[in-house]
């Protein structure tokens, strides 16, 4: 069974990074191969997933595969440092830069030279940082605070976030330039419940984990436990079965962990994101993993809608299905409409309709404004082209 887990995964008991990745379910062994495809290059990549789907795992990983596994790897979590240091902790500052800067210090970037920088939740960098990271990744060379020198770098970066990028660069939070530059090569990592055939290769690990740490015997599940396991939706996918694993070696009995001894929230999962468009591709080409998907999730979404009782459902549903397929074809209109099996003209009323057209004009302005306002030619920023 591959399994990947953390270096000395025994110091991260408060993290709530997945501390051990397995690829049995047939999405999970494609994202294997996706990853093995993608490591011998030196482009940028973009991971995306949800809290504890294991994307450092994967970063980790590529860089193990990679040519640059003698070198340096360093992770890196933005959204854990005020915006007054993340600064000086990416690039570097000399003495005397800013009040307590009494030596000259190397950022992260100097730090993973020759080898591979990781950064976690990119989606939560300040505007301002993202225009000196953006400059980093085009010059390849950093310039430290306080100093006027440029120092050249060589490093493959790998971001990764559990935010949709692209509604963020609609809301005007995470800048265009930035999101085109990171999207060179992207992997989307499903959630857990997406991937069920993970679920009890994990669950054995970590019970066996936590037995030899604790000392007792190896524990098992009972059949009805098994059925709890793989019904739960997950919220906090690989670190949340971790901490289920644990809490239930504690308290059960006799070796045999049954239903009552699973502590399992009741918090439900956000609603799905769509994939970055490169990766939307590869899930096309992936039809075999996507024959796996249960067709009753579809069927239980629907009944958990009508549950809720809500006015113009059909309305509802209609747009999110336009809306979504429109975005799984990079936004051409004739694609959606051959993928629906509806006309092109139904499809361009409905998205006007819905305002997805002037959503993307209006973005799509702004962009060439933006361009144009740096002395280039508009037609030099690539911005998805509708049809």
């Amino acid at each position: 069974m591959p399994l990947l887990t953390l270096p000395n995964p025994g110091a991260l008991a408060l993290s709530v990074r997945a501390k051990a990745l397995v690829f049995e379910d047939p999405r999970s062994q494609a994202i294997l191969d996706r990853i093995r495809q993608l490591s011998p290059s030196d482009a940028t990549l973009l991971v995306t997933g949800e809290t504890g789907t294991g994307k450092e795992l994967v970063a980790r990983h590529i860089h193990a595969l990679s040519h640059r596994r003698g070198r340096p790897f360093v992770a890196v979590n933005c959204g854990a440092w005020s915006e007054s240091l993340v600064e000086s902790e990416l690039f570097g500052h000399e003495k005397g830069a800013f009040t307590g800067a009494t030596t000259a210090k190397a950022g992260w970037f100097e730090a993973a030279d020759g080898g591979t920088l990781f950064l976690d939740e990119i989606g939560d960098l300040s505007l301002p940082l993202q225009v000196k990271l953006l400059r980093v990744l085009q010059e390849r060379e950093v310039v430290r605070l306080g100093s006027r020198q440029p120092i050249p770098i060589d490093v493959r970066l790998i971001a990764a976030t559990n935010v949709d990028l692209e509604e963020a660069v609609t809301a005007r939070k995470f800048r265009e330039d930035l999101f085109y530059r990171l999207n060179v090569a992207t992997l989307a990592l499903p959630p857990l419940r997406e991937r069920p055939g993970d679920i009890l290769p994990l669950a054995r690990y970590f019970l066996e984990l936590y037995a030899h740490r604790l000392g007792s015997g190896p524990a098992a599940l009972t059949t009805e436990a098994v059925g709890r396991l793989l019904e739960h939706p997950w919220p906090g996918n690989i670190r949340e079965l971790e901490n289920a694993m644990h809490h239930a070696l504690l308290v059960c009995k006799g070796h045999q962990i049954a239903v009552a001894d699973l502590r399992l929230t009741a918090l439900q999962p956000k609603a799905a994101t769509s994939p970055p468009p490169s990766e939307r591709g590869f899930d096309r080409g992936a039809a075999d993993v996507a024959s796996q998907v249960k067709a009753t999730s579809l069927e239980g979404a629907l009944l958990a809608l009508f549950e809720q009782n809500l006015p113009n459902l059909h309305e509802q549903i209609e747009e999110t299905i336009i809306r979504t397929a429109y975005r799984y074809c990079d936004r051409n209109q004739l694609q959606t409409a051959r993928l629906l099996g509806i006309s092109r003209n139904i499809v361009r009323a409905r998205l006007a309709q819905f305002g997805e057209l002037a959503r993307y004009r209006a973005a799509r302005g702004g962009a060439a404004a933006a361009v144009f306002g740096r002395g280039e030619p508009v037609g030099s920023s690539r911005v998805p082209g509708a049809s």
